[in-house]
């Protein structure tokens, strides 16, 4: 029996998923694991993939609480944004794509253990490997930010909010084959010796530094490009910091998502015109869901990028949890905690079922 056989011969009666049952910005109150019915008919221009591996994301708990645009906000409805898996079945229209066909997903719905998409949101890879989980999201998000809202110039600073988690990394690295001089914020030491590994010129490690102390110090000019994910106070050490006719790309705010998120008044919002005006400077924000279209050609420059040994991938699977790794579709919640918890070195994920046993 082939690997293709044993696969749709082991195709279940029944599958999990996490879904949405109520809005709430605590993802463990919104998400429930639901079994549902095998489908037992696609469309002509669908297939049914299994996931293998999942992305966990700072905006999933956006779309638990509804937020984003991401559905309609209407419970029930699915969490999770992509996946690395394989085709199982395909309609009777999909001619470039085949059982067995590794693939990845960038879909809402991908914390499940199979999904039903139309083929065009399916980029096939060249095999199963967990590290194109960090090329999706976080790298397409840092990769498409740059090109659209920032085109780098050799020789210009550019300061990562965040720069050693999922997509922080790839900023980093982005930057430095830019040729550019790169400054990325850590909360601890073993970050700071990542960054470094990673080509990042100066780590700050805030817990340890003062961070506007050495953008003072020692970027008296300013940062000439910003990549934000952070919001709160780091946002406004950031527009403090911009150099003259300097961009600051904001892709999120990690800080105002979750239910436990303190209230923070800025000193800077309410004289923020005048502090872009004094420096010619703007302010970016950038959607990684307003630019699907865009999704498979910069997944195909990051794998280039990857398969050459120009890109490095720092997953991380549960390093620094105290609940273990993540295996199974159960130890999302933990995941998203981790995420919360400001522990995770690089890219976080789940695994779900071992390729080898198919």
């Amino acid at each position: 029996m082939t690997t293709i056989q044993r696969m749709m011969a082991t195709l279940p009666k029944t599958y999990r998923r996490l879904v949405i049952t109520k809005l709430s910005n605590n993802f463990r109150e919104a998400a429930v694991i639901e079994s549902v019915p095998f489908p037992d008919a696609i469309k002509d221009d669908q297939v049914v993939i299994r996931n293998r591996y999942l992305g966990v994301n700072a905006s999933d708990v956006n779309v638990a609480n509804g937020l984003g645009g991401y559905s309609d906000g209407k419970p029930p409805f699915g969490v999770g944004f992509e996946s690395i898996g394989e085709v199982v079945s395909v309609g009777s229209k999909v001619k470039h794509l085949s059982p067995g066909q590794p693939i990845a997903s960038l879909s809402l719905g991908t914390y499940s253990e199979y999904q039903v998409l139309p083929a065009k949101q399916v980029i096939p890879v060249p095999d199963l490997n967990p590290n194109y989980i960090g090329l999706m999201a976080s790298a397409m998000t840092a990769e498409m930010a740059f090109r659209e809202c920032a085109p780098l110039k050799k020789g210009q600073k550019v300061l990562v909010t965040a720069a050693a988690g999922g997509t922080g990394q790839f900023a980093v690295q982005l930057a430095k084959l830019a040729g550019c001089h790169v400054i990325g914020t850590c909360s601890t030491d073993e970050k700071s010796e990542f960054l470094r590994s990673i080509g990042c010129d100066r780590p700050i490690n805030y817990k340890k530094e003062d961070f506007k102390t050495v953008l003072k110090t020692e970027y008296k000019g300013g940062v000439d490009v910003i990549y934000e994910s952070i919001g709160g106070r780091m946002f406004d050490n950031c527009v403090n910091a911009l150099a003259l006719r300097g961009r600051l790309i904001v892709i999120g705010a990690i800080s105002g998502y979750s239910y436990d998120a303190k209230a923070y008044s800025s000193s800077v919002l309410p004289r923020l015109p005048l502090a872009l005006l004094m420096k010619s400077a703007s302010i970016h924000g950038f959607f990684l869901l307003h630019n699907t279209s865009e999704y498979t050609s910069a997944m195909m420059r990051l794998l280039k990028l990857f398969g050459s040994g120009q890109l490095k991938v720092q997953l991380d699977n549960g390093k620094n949890s105290p609940t273990g790794n993540f295996e199974g579709l159960e130890s999302a919640y933990d995941a998203v905690d981790y995420m919360y918890s400001g522990r995770n070195e690089g890219k976080i994920y789940v695994k779900l079922g071992d390729s080898a046993k198919l």
